[in-house]
């Protein structure tokens, strides 16, 4: 306990000190730099499709602890919640042939994926569980994405501080076997805490990536006029690389 109070604390001071280094010109400019950086590095050193490492379901840790949204505060998705998400969908709209509104049974129906991995989350901790649901790039190959499109955001239910939630990555992770939309968790329906009904799980990067509540994906060209132009919520507010790979 100790030692993860001492992680948090650390990454609570990088954290700070992102954000002042960000809201600098030239450290802004540093940011983004190191950012492209990193995600060329890692893709140069372990490629393109290069999978996470997948564990047994002996290793499946106890409890998979919920962070940041534990909930989403509004009557509509309690409403939700109560009759076991019925009424959800899933909107996948913007640079695509087929606009798509998918039901959970929709989402159930389609070609599913099993996969044991590990969440590492930006403060310091970890944990392993069984996500289920269907590759993202059978749902955009569903959808049709048009050639314009670049990035693919991802749009939620709960808000922080008042904004709503939101995340994006490039079509190279999109398109990768191990992003899926997972609506289980060690067998059962993904838990209100874990994001419920649907998350994302884009297993090469950091925790804060995967978006949970997750009701719409939009395909863009461009993130430069999306909320705060840096492709994510805390990417937007307190420095986050927005290429957060593992």
């Amino acid at each position: 306990m100790k030692r993860r109070a001492f992680v948090s604390g650390v990454g609570a001071l990088l954290v700070s000190a992102c954000s002042k280094v960000a809201d600098t010109k030239a450290g802004a400019s540093l940011l983004s730099a190191a950012d492209g950086w990193h995600k060329k590095a890692q893709r140069a050193l372990s490629g393109r499709t290069a999978l996470a490492r997948e564990y047994e379901k002996s290793d499946i840790s106890p409890f998979f602890r919920g962070n940041g949204s534990l909930s989403v505060d509004s009557d509509a998705y309690r409403a939700q919640a109560d009759k076991g998400f019925a009424g959800w969908r899933l909107n996948v709209s913007g640079l695509v042939k087929r606009p798509l509104s998918l039901e959970l049974d929709d989402i159930r129906a389609l070609p599913q994926r099993s996969q044991i991995t590990r969440h590492d989350c930006v403060e310091g901790w970890s944990a392993i569980g069984e996500w289920t649901g269907p590759q993202m790039s059978s749902i955009l190959e569903k959808s049709g994405l048009l050639p314009e499109a670049q990035f693919i955001l991802f749009l939620c239910a709960d808000t922080l501080d008042g904004a709503r939630y939101y995340e994006s990555i490039d079509l190279d992770d999109a398109m990768h076997p191990q992003t899926i939309i997972a609506h289980s968790l060690n067998g059962q329906p993904l838990p209100v805490i874990n994001g419920a009904p649907l998350r994302m799980r884009i297993e090469r990067q950091l925790g804060y990536k995967q978006a949970k509540y997750l009701t719409g994906i939009e395909a863009v060209a461009s993130l430069d006029s999306i909320a705060g132009g840096k492709g994510g919520y805390w990417e937007d507010r307190a420095g986050y690389q927005w290429y957060a790979g593992i």
